[in-house]
């Protein structure tokens, strides 16, 4: 249950892994991930539909000696038979949405969870690499204090919420019954350069209105709080899992809980808008959010966040003021596949 003690994420070792496979990795955190183990020695191959991600997020790493991008569906026939490897490491992000994102796109949703991750395992077991699934927080009773389940049997979200639950499922099934080296990693609230402004409330959302000059809006009164990971630490922590050999799912997420009006206000002294700060209804199901559980990841993984929540929205809000390289200028869709308004990466 280890990590590989020699890996540090950030540090000037080597990455212990000789060839990546990144599905969904054409999106927010995926072209992150792509970027950091380029960078770290590893050859990557990025595999992404374009369906939710964007070429032009891994724009900047066409050319670069160990990069291939393949236009592919992870749940698509014969997806197995290009990914001709070998690889040490399959990072799945081409999962299911978390379920307050992509309600439009059930059997999408269904079909990345069931048949893609299905997939990307086979390739694992193939070539014996270690498997991580990017997974999303498990969805919290709503204000009546019902599960999922029993509130929402055949809503918009359901879904999208079986998907996640399938995937997660059949990784633990995968580990126990065959001794795959998989794992799975959830991820909360991440944000950072070449995130998607498509999604309310969110970090790049608010910094677009505010350099638009148009009201900077929050839900509600403003007091719910987000546990914001910059994506810098929020690849640490993938990356640490992954050179471990938990099967356990490991929560990735800040510390720090800042309140939505707390974020639109710093967004707007950064941006130095004259946006003013608007408080619309909340249109929100009810359903609690889930804070991260951090203890696993520090105490195993030895992961430990490093940006604070305004240092990190002052490199966002750069970012976009910028040009788009390293990542291109927000507005496409997050994904590694499955990022949403809830889970922000």
């Amino acid at each position: 249950m280890m990590p590989m003690a020699a890996f540090s994420p950030r540090g000037e070792s080597r990455t212990p892994w000789d060839r990546v496979l990144v599905t969904g990795g054409a999106g927010f955190l995926g072209s992150h991930l792509c970027t950091r183990l380029l960078d770290a020695g590893a050859e990557v191959d990025c595999l992404d539909d374009l369906s939710t991600g964007r070429a032009e997020k891994v724009a900047h790493l066409a050319g670069r000696p160990g990069f291939r991008f393949l236009e592919r569906d992870i749940s698509a026939p014969g997806c197995a038979d290009a990914l001709t490897g070998p690889y040490d490491l399959v990072l799945h992000l081409a999962g299911p949405a978390s379920p307050a994102a992509r309600p439009d796109r059930p059997v999408e949703a269904l079909d990345a969870g069931s048949v893609g991750t299905r997939t990307a395992l086979a390739v694992a077991g193939r070539d014996g690499a270690r498997f991580l699934l990017a997974s999303s927080p498990p969805v919290g009773p709503d204000a009546r204090g019902d599960a999922l389940d029993e509130a929402d049997p055949v809503g918009p979200h359901r879904a999208c919420a079986e998907a996640v639950r399938f995937a997660e499922a059949l990784v633990a099934a995968h580990a126990g019954a065959h001794g795959s080296n998989a794992g799975i990693v959830r991820l909360f609230d991440g944000y950072g350069p070449g995130m998607r402004a498509g999604d309310p409330g969110t970090p790049a959302a608010l910094i677009e209105a505010a350099l638009a000059g148009r009201p900077v809006t929050v839900p509600g009164d403003g007091s719910g709080t987000h546990p914001l990971c910059y994506v810098d630490d929020m690849v640490d922590g993938v990356l640490l899992v992954a050179a471990g050999r938990s099967v356990r799912p490991v929560d990735i997420g800040g510390d720090e809980e800042p309140t939505a009006a707390e974020v639109a206000r710093l967004v707007i002294e950064l941006t130095g808008s004259d946006s003013p700060l608007a408080f619309v209804e909340d249109t929100g199901d009810g359903r609690a959010r889930r804070r991260p559980a951090t203890g696993f990841a520090r105490e195993i993984f030895g992961w430990l966040p490093s940006v604070t929540w305004q240092d990190g929205l002052e490199r966002t809000v750069a970012a976009f003021r910028g040009p788009p390289e390293p990542f291109p200028a927000p507005g496409g869709e997050t994904t590694d596949g499955r990022a949403g308004e809830e889970r922000w990466a």
